[in-house]
């Protein structure tokens, strides 16, 4: 469980954090080694339209259900859409049919569900209609996976249960594939601890009228107790179950609560959600045999809790299972972009420790054997002007400590080190180096160029370029380019150290900056969101930051934006966001 110290001789209250994302341990380990000018800390250790939703006008379409006569079925968890395709989009709804019926309970009768989609917020015109049915088996989850809309088309779409008619949620289809579409842009966030802060940045998004989709990189939930990430006395709110989440209602409780907060369900209803998982949508630092937030002694089998998380995810998020049950899959916008998402916790091999040699093993691996092969050849084949890759952990080597070139090899051989610098974070590709450089070699030698990778994962917003030789660059060269978001919630630096923003982060910056050359821009302190820019000519992301997110009501402001234009695959600054 996380516990803050007591702040004394100047130290900053630095938490004894068992259960902080490793990613942490490394970034707030470094403050320890500061110039004596800066004030000295504790080493943390690692271990752990906003308003589319309305409810529809018109007049309710009357269905059998098997709710009793005195308690109608309700619509408690919002409306969603995910994975848009030129001629279809997925959609999503919970039903309730009785108040004992809450998520993860197992309760509730069979009851048959209606949707419909049309041209229009008032249904004048329903291009689409169909029924399911909700039960218990899915815990009274539904989808519908629509065909036969027209390409880059905005839609209307509603459920119907036993008279009662859900929110009316907004969707907009895919450009068709051969499509020279002039620009699609997509909003940009991931990392949302229920308890460490209000969604504000869903709610922005959501206001927004000018979005094809919103792509979630990952840590949709989180799976802690109350009260171990952030510490108790830093939470705004409450996880619902309060304890660790382990079984399938456990997981399926956990995403209804997050279904509950009212920005959530607002951005939903507004944009189709193209999501990815990450680890903590099963537990921090997953892998293929475990995780480090699991302890099969007391918490069963890791495949039998992997299992439950998986089935809860893909019953409450718009999203199309892959035939290998898994979320790594490939999306077209006409063609000016190609997005492949990437599943990085099913089939990775377990995390070693830094300054290992392991993160070298060709043995080793992040993606899988399989999934690396469908990238490469996914990349290598694609004709769009843009390859975006959605990944949800960092790709770019970040060291401290960088060593001149004529050093670095021979110091990486004597103590063990990767060749490619020190790395700090082994959960993400830094402790996979094979990988990373069998695939940055493919897009180099087959003269791949547009790839951006877009990221979250850390809780810092990062614009970097990714080099195929991090010690040598500038001097080498520039493989792809890659965007990281910053958290919607989940603390930064500066929440973990309970300083303002802008003082030890100023520091910290300074070190990433000038041991690693492609790293343009690095924020530790703030939450957001992106707003990604796609046009034949350049990517930009323009980053997004919210004024406090312990405030239900907090604002947001543009921060900085960054672009790769075509060719280059090189980030450099923009002076101001797309319009």
């Amino acid at each position: 469980m996380t516990v803050a110290r007591p702040a004394s001789d100047g130290q900053a209250n630095i938490p004894d954090s068992s259960a902080l994302p490793s990613y942490w341990s490394v970034i707030c380990s470094s403050v320890t080694s500061l110039p004596p000018s800066s004030p000295r800390r504790r080493t943390v250790v690692k271990a752990a339209a906003a308003t589319a939703a309305a409810t529809a006008v018109a007049a309710p379409v009357v269905l059998g259900g098997s709710a009793s006569a005195a308690e109608a079925p309700a619509f408690l968890h919002g409306v969603a859409s995910g994975d848009p395709l030129p001629d279809g989009v997925l959609l999503w709804t919970r039903v309730t049919p009785s108040s004992d019926a809450v998520p993860g309970s197992g309760k509730g009768a069979e009851t048959e569900v209606g949707w419909e989609v049309a041209e229009d917020r008032e249904f004048t015109s329903v291009v689409a209609r169909g029924t399911t049915t909700a039960g218990a088996v899915s815990d009274h989850t539904v989808k519908a996976d629509v065909r036969g809309l027209r390409q880059a088309t905005v839609y209307y779409f509603r459920f119907i249960a036993g008279g009662t008619v859900s929110p009316v949620g907004r969707t907009r289809t895919a450009p068709a594939s051969d499509a020279a579409a002039p620009g699609v842009r997509f909003g940009v966030v991931s990392c949302s601890n229920w308890e460490a802060g209000y969604f504000s940045a869903y709610r922005h998004l959501a206001a927004r009228a000018d979005l094809d989709a919103v792509l979630h990189l990952g840590d949709y939930i989180y799976e802690y107790a109350t009260g171990d990430f952030p510490a108790a006395e830093y939470a705004v709110r409450q996880h619902e179950p309060t304890h660790e989440i382990i079984s399938l209602a456990d997981y399926r409780t956990r995403h209804g609560r997050y279904k509950s907060d009212a920005d959530l369900r607002a951005l939903h209803a507004a944009h189709p959600v193209i999501a990815i998982w990450d680890d903590h949508e099963f537990a921090n630092d997953a892998w293929s045999g475990g995780a480090e937030n699991h302890t099969p002694g007391t918490e069963g089998a890791w495949a039998d809790r992997a299992a439950a998380a998986r089935q809860a995810y893909f019953e409450w998020m718009p999203v199309r299972a892959s035939t290998e049950g898994t979320v790594y899959r490939r999306l077209r916008f006409g063609s000016l972009a190609d997005l492949h998402l990437l599943d990085l916790r099913s089939f990775r091999s377990q995390q070693t420790t830094a300054g290992n040699s392991a993160v070298d093993d060709p043995e080793r691996t992040i993606t899988g054997r399989a999934q690396l092969d469908w990238l490469k050849a996914g990349l290598a084949g694609s004709d769009a002007v843009w390859k975006l890759v959605g990944t949800s952990v960092m790709i770019s080597p970040v060291a401290f400590g960088s060593l001149p070139v004529h050093l670095l090899g021979p110091i990486a051989e004597l103590l063990g080190l990767p060749k490619e610098g020190l790395a700090v974070n082994v959960d993400q590709w830094d402790g996979y180096t094979d990988d990373r450089k069998e695939l940055l070699g493919h897009l180099t030698q087959r003269g791949i160029k547009n790839t951006v990778f877009l990221t979250g994962d850390i809780h810092m917003a990062w614009a970097n370029d990714v080099p195929v030789t991090a010690a040598t660059y500038p001097l080498s060269r520039s493989a792809a380019t890659e965007f990281v978001v910053t958290s919607v919630t989940s603390d930064n630096l500066d929440d973990i150290l309970h300083v303002p923003a802008g003082t030890l982060s100023v520091v910290a910056t300074a070190a990433v900056q000038l041991a690693n050359r492609h790293v343009k821009w690095v924020d530790m302190d703030h939450h957001g969101y992106g707003v990604l820019d796609v046009t034949a000519e350049r990517t930009q992301m323009d980053y997004y930051t919210i004024s406090d997110r312990t405030d239900p009501g907090a604002t947001a402001s543009w921060a900085r934006s960054y672009r790769t234009t075509s060719g280059s695959q090189r980030i450099e600054r923009a002076d101001r966001p797309v319009r």
